[in-house]
C-alpha cells in the first residue's frame, strides 16, 4: 500500500484483538470485531448510495459510538469524512456541506427537522443516514443507520483500493471568517498521531509490523471534548491506531460528575478536553467531595486549543499526583507547535510552552526571533502537515509557506521566545487589539482575568475609543453568587500586566457562550460588549 491508511490498520486491529472493547457509551459496549463488521455495512450503504472515490461524507453527530465507527466506514469506502458543528444553524450547514461537496450526511435523529429544512439546498447530498437517539422516527427520506450497519456481507472491498493519499477534511472556524476545510492526507496524519499512542509503527506502512506489535488492547481514552473538533477527534484517532477504546459520555451538556463516574467505572487512562472550561468544573467537583472518585487509572490529561491555567493544573494534581497534564499548542492546520507538561511538584506557567521539534518563531521577513529579545513573531511548524485548505488556494498560499527550502504551516499564532528557549503564547493576530499604538493579544489579558477569585470565565475585546483608537474591554462571567467590582478587576490586571493591557471597562454577562470545543466567537462577544456599553 502507498502510505498509511487508518482503515487498513483498524482492520488489522479487529483481526488481532477481536474481543477487545472499541467503543463504550453508558451500557453500550462494542468490540473491535463488531465495529469492524458494522463499519463494513456503513461503507457498503454509502457506496450503494452512489458515493465514489474520495467523495465527501458529513458527520452531523454528538459524541457517540457511531461517530468513530462511521468514520471507520467512511475510510473503508475510500471516502472523506467532514466534521460538522452541531451548533450550526441552517445557513451555516448549507455553506459547510456545499463548500465540502458532501454527497452523504450521517446525522443524529434530533437534527431531522433541520436536515429536512435544508435538503433542497444541498442537492449533492444523495444519502442520509439517520442515527436513532430516541427523539422521533426515521424520516422517509433517510436510511436507518442500524440497517446500514447490518448490511455488510463480509468485508467491503473497493475496486479502486485505498491508500495514504486518501483525505480527512477537518473544518475549522477559528475565531473569524467562514469555516475552512483543512485537508490532511491520511498518511501524514497517521504518522503524526500514531507515535503518541504507545505503539509506534514507523513512517513506512507495514501491516505485518502492526500485527507483531499489537498483542494487547491499547489505552482507554475519553474525548470529553466534541469529536467534531480536532482535540477529541485526533486523540481518538491516535488511541485507535494502537487498539485503544474510545469512551464517550452520554450527556450532551458537560457534566463533571458524569465524567468522574465514567472514569471510575471504565478505568479511563486518558482524557482529552479543552482547557479550563472543562478542567475547572471537574476540579470543583473533586474539591467538593474529595476521595469520592477513584481516578487512579488516569495517566494523562490532554488539552489543546485554548490555554489552561497553572492553578487549575496544580489543583487537579493534588487529587492524583501520578498524572501527566499535557497542554498542547496546536491547531487544525499545525500540529506540534509546542507543549507544556505539568506533573506533581512542577510548575507549568500559563501560556509557557516548549517549542516542538519542527517548530520555530519567525518575524515578518521569515527570520528566527532571537531568544530573550522580546520580539513578537509567528509560530511556524514544518514536517508532516496538511495539503492546505479545501478549495481555497489563496488562504493556502498565505498559511503554508516555504522557508529555507522547507514547507511550513504558519496559521497566525503570535509568541515571544524567552532567553531559555521556551515561548510565551500571545494569541491569534486576527483578534489582536490595537490600543494607543500598542498591540495587545486578548488571551494574555484573559488568563489574568480568569485568576480573579470572582471570575469564572473571561474574554477581552477591543471597542472603539476616541483617545486610544481601541479600548480593551473585559467581558466576564462571574462564579455563581459572586459580585464583580469593576475597579477591583482592573486593578487586579494592572497588578500582573503592564497598565496599557488592563481593561478600561468591565461588562458582566451570564455566560461567555463558548463553543463545545472551548473556543470563543470574538465577533459575537464584541457585539455584546458594544451593546452593553451603548456603542452599537
Amino acid at each position: 500500500m502507498a502510505g498509511w491508511n487508518f482503515a487498513d490498520v483498524w482492520e488489522v486491529v479487529a483481526e488481532q484483538l477481536p474481543d477487545a472493547p472499541a467503543q463504550v457509551q453508558g451500557t453500550r459496549r462494542i468490540s473491535w470485531r463488531e465495529m469492524d463488521q458494522r463499519a463494513d455495512g456503513v461503507a457498503r450503504a454509502l457506496l450503494d448510495g452512489g458515493a465514489t472515490r474520495q467523495d465527501k461524507v458529513a458527520q452531523y453527530l454528538y459524541n457517540c459510538p457511531e461517530y468513530m465507527e462511521s468514520m471507520f466506514g467512511i475510510f473503508k469506502a475510500g471516502l472523506v469524512p467532514v466534521n460538522t458543528n452541531y451548533r450550526y444553524a441552517d445557513d451555516e450547514l448549507v455553506y459547510l456541506w456545499d463548500n465540502a461537496d458532501a454527497v452523504a450526511v450521517i446525522f443524529h435523529g434530533c437534527f431531522s427537522d433541520r436536515c429536512e429544512r435544508v435538503r433542497d439546498r444541498v442537492e449533492r447530498v444523495r444519502t442520509w443516514l439517520w442515527v436513532d437517539d430516541g427523539s422521533g422516527p426515521c424520516p422517509s427520506w433517510a436510511i436507518p443507520y442500524e440497517d446500514a450497519a447490518a448490511s455488510a456481507q463480509g468485508r467491503t472491498v473497493l475496486p479502486h483500493g485505498r491508500d495514504g493519499d486518501d483525505l480527512l477534511l477537518l473544518y475549522t472556524g477559528g475565531t473569524t471568517g467562514m469555516p475552512k476545510g483543512v485537508m490532511w492526507r491520511q498518511d501524514d496524519l497517521f504518522c503524526v498521531l500514531n507515535p503518541p499512542s504507545g505503539l509506534d509503527y514507523g513512517e513506512q506502512p507495514d501491516l505485518d509490523r502492526v500485527r507483531e506489535l499489537l498483542v494487547q488492547p491499547g489505552r482507554v481514552i475519553m474525548p470529553a471534548a466534541p469529536l467534531m473538533h480536532g482535540t477529541g477527534m485526533f486523540t481518538s484517532l491516535s488511541a485507535m491506531t494502537a487498539g485503544g477504546c474510545v469512551v464517550t459520555l452520554e450527556g450532551r451538556s458537560f457534566d463533571p460528575v458524569e465524567l468522574l463516574d465514567t472514569v471510575q467505572r471504565e478505568a479511563v487512562n486518558a482524557i482529552a478536553w479543552v482547557g479550563d472550561a472543562f478542567a475547572k468544573p471537574v476540579l470543583r467537583a473533586l474539591d467538593a467531595q474529595p476521595g469520592k472518585w477513584d481516578i487512579s487509572s488516569l495517566v494523562l490529561l490532554v488539552s489543546s486549543g485554548v490555554m489552561w491555567s497553572e492553578e487549575t493544573k496544580q489543583g487537579l494534581l493534588r487529587h492524583h499526583g501520578a498524572m501527566l497534564l499535557s497542554d498542547g499548542f496546536s491547531s487544525s492546520e499545525a500540529l506540534g507547535m509546542g507543549t507544556s507538561i505539568a506533573t506533581a511538584g512542577t510548575s507549568a506557567k500559563t501560556a509557557k510552552f516548549s517549542l516542538g521539534p519542527n517548530a520555530r518563531v519567525i518575524d515578518e521577513e521569515g527570520r528566527d526571533v532571537v531568544p530573550g529579545s522580546g520580539q513578537v513573531g509567528r509560530v511556524a511548524v514544518t514536517g508532516r502537515q496538511p495539503l492546505g485548505y479545501y478549495k481555497d488556494e489563496e488562504k493556502t498560499a498565505r498559511t503554508f509557506v516555504m522557508l529555507d527550502g522547507k514547507r511550513y504551516s504558519v496559521p497566525g499564532d503570535y509568541a515571544t521566545v524567552e532567553a531559555d528557549g521556551t515561548l510565551t503564547l500571545l494569541g491569534r493576530g486576527s483578534v489582536c487589539i490595537n490600543t494607543g499604538g500598542e498591540k495587545v493579544f486578548p488571551e494574555e489579558v484573559e488568563e489574568v482575568l480568569k485568576l480573579h477569585p470572582s471570575i469564572r470565565d473571561a474574554v477581552a475585546v477591543g471597542v472603539p475609543d476616541e483617545k486610544f483608537g481601541e479600548a480593551i474591554t473585559a467581558v466576564v462571567e462571574p462564579f455563581n453568587g459572586s459580585t464583580i467590582d469593576e475597579a477591583d478587576v482592573i486593578a487586579h490586571v494592572k497588578g500582573k500586566l503592564a497598565a496599557y493591557k488592563a481593561p478600561k471597562r468591565v461588562v458582566v454577562v451570564d455566560s461567555i457562550g463558548r463553543a463545545p470545543n472551548g473556543k470563543v466567537d470574538y465577533k459575537g462577544v464584541r457585539a455584546r460588549a458594544l451593546e452593553a456599553l451603548g456603542l452599537s
